[in-house]
């Protein structure tokens, strides 16, 4: 609720920017909206991944992300076709934006009361401790031995920095084959409604038993490493082609990343949430590079930063399947939050196991009473 707040506040900031013309108050206003949405993602990611049963975190966030790949899509449109159709540099379309902004600002508010009013449950570190207990039965140890986790974060700095990186220069990698901008823009438009398409197909493949997220993970991300580098060495139709598969096989690697670096965590679930949301920075080191290379040379040639980015990416989805099978599938087929016999069961195991004074005293000789 923090995080639309926050982001209600940035909207409601654009109308008094708007009366003054100020364009210094938009950019304020703006950074106020990220820094809400930034909130906003830091909470609903880790929420999603680890509240409801742990074999289907991947799916529930693929999904969560699936309808977040719709509104990228479908954003652009709606705003350069309905909501700003008419806008242009006099006053009366300053005056749209701020109506737009204004109703988003409303539709913000009812969201935050309806979560508000909705019996969200909290979950704490002593939970995720317990719930790990009951999955596989040890210790993930202290935070600073969390491998898993800090490869994850360094897959998911490079992947993200890789995406944006792509996404950026779509446009001007696809003028250089001929197009013109309107013609590229409805062509990444195009890439986009892929990218959403392949996240719901990612769930759906998720849901079946021998799709395991780690086969998944390393074959979307081999994928992406393919058919950049073929982009990058072919031209006209063919390398536009290629490179929006580029972006229909990103669509499962950020959920799938974050939910697998969260496996095995335990007590230290929300340290290692924020931390992989947090590599999400990556999307702003990567562009100024690939930048860099459009200026120096062409749009072509600067996919080599983001192909660089899925080979480190792809360091992480080698060390599950080498190192961490074990646990990544004990999560996958452990049936916690799914029967419910199972958390009885548990307890019951546990009440019939000796107690430690019980085990102390086991074997020695009793110890008898007699009243004087």
């Amino acid at each position: 609720m923090t995080g639309l707040a926050v982001f209600a506040v940035g909207c409601l900031l654009f109308w008094p920017s708007g009366i003054k013309r100020s364009f210094g108050g938009f950019c304020g206003s703006m950074f106020v909206v990220g820094s809400g949405l930034a909130t906003l993602e830091t909470a609903a990611d880790p929420f999603l991944s680890i509240c409801g049963p742990p074999r289907y975190s991947e799916i529930r966030l693929n999904l969560a992300q699936a309808v977040q790949g719709v509104g990228s899509f479908m954003a652009p449109l709606l705003a350069a076709r309905v909501f700003f159709a008419n806008t242009g540099t006099n006053v009366d379309g300053l005056r749209n934006v701020q109506w737009v902004y204004l109703g988003v600002a409303a539709f913000d508010g009812l969201l935050i009361v309806l979560f508000f009013l909705a019996p969200m449950p909290e979950i704490t570190d002593a939970d995720m401790h317990v719930q790990e207990n009951e999955i596989g039965e040890y210790d993930p140890g202290p935070f600073r031995k969390q491998t898993n986790l800090f490869l994850a974060v360094m897959s998911q700095f490079c992947y993200v920095g890789a995406q944006v990186a792509v996404a950026n220069y779509f446009i001007n990698f696809c003028v250089e084959t001929g197009r013109d901008k309107a013609t590229s823009s409805d062509l990444f438009a195009a890439a986009q409604g892929l990218y959403a398409f392949n996240r719901f197909l990612a769930s759906g493949l998720l849901a079946i038993p021998a799709f395991k997220p780690r086969y998944l993970l390393t074959a979307y991300l081999a994928l992406c490493f393919v058919f950049i580098v073929a982009a990058m060495n072919t031209g006209g139709t063919t390398s536009i082609a290629m490179l929006c598969l580029v972006l229909c096989f990103e669509s499962c690697c950020f959920a799938t990343i974050f939910t697998l670096g969260l496996r095995g965590l335990g007590r230290h679930t929300k340290m290692g949430g924020s931390l992989l949301v947090a590599a999400i920075s990556g999307g702003m080191v990567f562009p100024p590079m690939a930048g860099a290379v459009v200026d120096a040379r062409n749009a072509h040639v600067a996919m080599a930063i983001p192909m660089m980015g899925y080979v480190l990416a792809f360091i992480y989805p080698l060390y599950v399947n080498i190192y961490k099978r074990d646990v990544m599938d004990t999560h996958r087929d452990t049936k916690v939050g799914i029967e419910p016999v199972v958390a009885e069961d548990k307890a019951l195991h546990l009440e019939a196991q000796p107690s430690r004074v019980e085990k102390e005293h086991a074997g020695r000789p009793e110890v008898q009473i007699v009243e004087k």
